[in-house]
């Protein structure tokens, strides 16, 4: 009898079982053009309509849409299957520029016939040249290794840019939603309190009455409540606004124009789009001095995000606090998605690069979309910020941004960029790099497109700036910086290492050969030269004999810590608690759960202490925060996605998920569930959907249900109990092998499946 928790994803798994015998052919689904779904979609001023792309030709509106602006645009499907250990033996594509064409099956652009092939990702078009500003109309077919011929899929739309180039990243349009509070409170006489449930970037629309028309109403917006009203002196950078409206007689509707902010405005910031308005988060809207019935209907937010489809995941376990972590993270990446570029909260409106490097990975985790974190990354190639560390995170984005898609056009497009921000021309005869070492020349800068100073940065914010009090040390648990700073270099190795598979990727040998040498190298010496044997150790750098969470968590994180050394550096690590900030615990816990230390990492996701992702929440807060608290960084916004590490830690560490192959074409499913009873998650991949639950009795007993898409293999990693543990695959017994305390079970195909161990 299956737990009553599990229910949802059986019932799932019985649905999908259902549809596929009840169809006797299938077509491709999930139809993408560099890597976008629904291209067709059109907005006006931001809003989703149903008005079919080709009619925009023809109708005088201010339309949205997304513009294809590459010359050989590549195209993309999921893999029907009603079997499992389904792969595609061959595809045949069809673009026409008429929709009834293809109607006829068709194509006066490109008609690929019948190619044998398993690739259903990134097919780079190679018809006709296709003509800036028109629309174009395609569907595929495919064929699989169970002798399946499917029907041809429902035709998709795209519109080519007016002005075609080479490459590019192409994205969708900032849209607009209308929210209505979840709850209106008349507080005072004349005086109504609405919360919206959640923060969101925004404004308000307004249905006022007047009976004489002389008479004004005060309009406030907020993140925070106090007493329950707004908060009005929230501190910080939580956002307060007020307004005042001047109502004319009888009924009208108003829309608040946001004023906009200096700071998050100026030059350096990224701008809302003119159609979408100047917006503002909030999630309180008190209406003051109105002297009539205030309807819910008649308050309205217009919400504006990156278009984001909530079904696209999900999770579920059976600790409270954990299920609302990943709700507070998964909002997070939607709620600040608003530029359509990830940036620092609302203080700036700035990418950086420590911020994009956690949203990229989050966004991967909860959403289909990889355009967002593909632009941003690319954006901030020629547009970098100042900490040496932010330079060489460029590397590892790329590096993910192909795992996660498959797709190297990115990387061959800024290769060269990318050798620079690996800053191998800082490095010393040890392999070691140092900005203070005189170093760092115009040329250097220039290849990097940097003009000001690096510094190193390590963790933020640092002791005795932003009016910390004293006895608060700032995020770098002490950190002594020195000339060879343990976490500069430690960054500098993961960058070496992911630039040599780049390299490999893209066929450059030399360079690869040069790559793994340079890391080879440097991890000699950093061990040699920065690990203190006596205490078993990292130090903080050469010169000093403080060691630090931060010189141990980063060397863990990116595998320099060898074998034998991992026991200490991890009893180290559990030592400091969360000594790193918000943006630290992502490499805290990806080092946590890479040494197989679940259960500190469900302590850490779950704790419900002051530096705690549940703090953020009980402080009131939606999205989650630029610190732990206020007094960690008094200027800290209330909405700051570089805190949403748990929305990629939980599927890619706690259940397991992650890219083997690039695309996901083939899968890791290694599931981490310390003493969690039970977990079930929904992760989006370009192929399709991955779903993973599993039921867990520690040290007794573990079942794992999972579903693949098509065109996929993985491989699962159990428990291992002992030598005489019982394993069963779909209630057969299987063979494994051994790998340290997982029991390994390679190559499962696509489709449904079910593990269980037994002591």
């Amino acid at each position: 009898m299956f737990p009553k928790h599990m229910m949802s994803f059986i019932m799932y798994l019985l649905a999908s079982s259902c549809l596929a015998a009840a169809q006797e052919v299938f077509s491709p689904g999930g139809l993408t053009v560099n890597t976008l779904p629904n291209t067709e979609q059109v907005f006006l001023n931001g809003y989703p309509v149903n008005t079919l792309l080709e009619e925009t030709v023809n109708c005088r509106e201010n339309w949205q849409f997304t513009d294809i602006s590459t010359a050989h645009p590549v195209f993309g499907w999921m893999l029907p299957s009603g079997s499992a250990n389904t792969k595609q033996t061959a595809y045949r594509i069809l673009v026409a520029s008429r929709r009834e064409l293809l109607a006829r099956d068709s194509a006066d652009l490109w008609d690929t016939g019948k190619i044998s092939s398993d690739q259903s990702l990134h097919i780079a078009y190679s018809g006709k040249q296709l003509q800036p500003g028109t629309v174009c109309f395609w569907k595929v077919k495919t064929w699989d290794n169970h002798g399946q011929e499917s029907d041809f899929s429902k035709t998709a739309r795209f519109r080519m840019a007016d002005r075609i180039v080479d490459y590019a990243t192409d994205r969708h349009p900032i849209q607009k939603q209308d929210e209505y509070p979840v709850r209106i409170q008349k507080v005072h006489e004349n005086t109504y309190f609405t919360d919206f449930g959640k923060a969101s970037f925004g404004r308000v629309r307004l249905n006022l009455y007047s009976t004489t028309g002389t008479d004004s109403v005060d309009i406030h917006l907020g993140e925070a409540m106090k007493n329950g009203r707004i908060d009005r002196s929230p501190g910080g950078s939580i956002r307060y606004s007020h307004y005042r409206v001047k109502l004319r007689q009888g009924w009208n509707t108003y829309v608040i124009a946001i004023r906009p902010d200096k700071r998050n405005t100026g030059p350096q910031a990224v701008l809302i789009p003119e159609y979408i308005g100047e917006v503002t988060p909030f999630r309180y809207c008190e209406i003051e001095n109105y002297h009539h019935p205030l309807q819910e209907k008649e308050v309205v937010r217009e919400t504006a995000f990156y278009p984001f489809n909530e079904h696209d995941s999900y999770f579920h376990s059976s600790d409270t606090v954990l299920n609302q972590v990943w709700e507070i993270s998964k909002y997070s990446i939607k709620a600040t998605s608003f530029l359509g570029v990830y940036v620092d909260g609302d203080r700036e409106r700035i990418p950086y690069e420590a911020d994009a490097v956690i949203n990229q990975l989050s966004h991967y985790g909860v959403a289909r979309d990889y355009s967002m974190a593909r632009y941003t990354h690319e954006y901030l190639i020629h547009k970098p910020t100042w900490p040496t560390e932010w330079i060489l995170q460029s590397v590892l984005m790329a590096w993910e941004d192909y795992m996660y898609t498959g797709n190297k056009q990115s990387m061959e497009h800024f290769y060269e960029d990318l050798k620079a921000k690996t800053l191998t021309m800082l490095a010393d005869q040890k392999g070691f790099i140092s900005t203070r070492t005189g170093k760092v020349t115009p040329t250097v800068l220039e290849s990097i497109h940097f003009r000001g100073e690096l510094r190193d940065i390590v963790d933020w914010p640092h002791t005795g700036i932003l009016g910390l009090e004293k006895e608060e040390g700032g995020e770098t648990d002490g950190f002594v910086f020195s000339d060879v700073n343990t976490v500069v270099n430690a960054f500098h190795y993961r960058a070496l290492t992911r630039m040599a598979l780049i390299a490999e990727v893209l066929e450059k040998a030399d360079d690869r050969k040069f790559y793994q040498e340079q890391a080879a190298l440097l991890k000699k010496s950093f061990n040699a030269g920065l690990f203190d044997e006596k205490r078993g150790v990292y130090l903080d750098g050469i010169g000093t004999d403080h060691a630090s969470l931060h010189a141990n968590m980063f060397p863990l994180a990116f595998g320099l810590v060898p074998e034998k050394k991992i026991r200490s550096v991890s009893e180290f690590i559990r030592s400091r608690g969360m000594a790193c900030s918000v943006y630290g615990s992502q490499f805290l816990l990806d080092g946590i759960y890479d040494a197989h230390e679940a259960e500190y990492g469900l302590e850490l996701l779950t704790s419900t202490g002051e530096r705690s992702w549940y703090n953020m929440i009980r402080s009131g807060s939606t999205i989650t925060t630029e610190a732990w608290d206020n007094k960690y960084k008094p200027n800290q916004d209330w909405n700051h996605a570089w805190g949403a590490a748990p929305a990629n830690i939980i599927p890619r560490k706690l259940m397991g998920i992650e890219p083997l192959e690039p695309g996901f074409r083939k899968i890791r499913i290694k599931p981490q569930p310390a003493t969690l009873e039970f977990a079930e998650i929904k992760h989006p991949t370009l192929r399709g959907d991955i779903w993973v639950s599993f039921t867990n009795v520690p040290n007794q007993s573990f079942r794992l249900e999972m579903n693949i898409p098509a065109n996929t293999t993985a491989d699962v990693y159990l428990p291992f109990y002992s030598s005489d543990q019982s394993i069963q695959k779909n209630n057969h017994s299987t063979k494994y092998r051994r790998e340290g305390n997982f029991s390994v079970i390679e190559g499962i195909g696509s489709g449904k499946w079910s593990f269980t161990v037994e002591r």
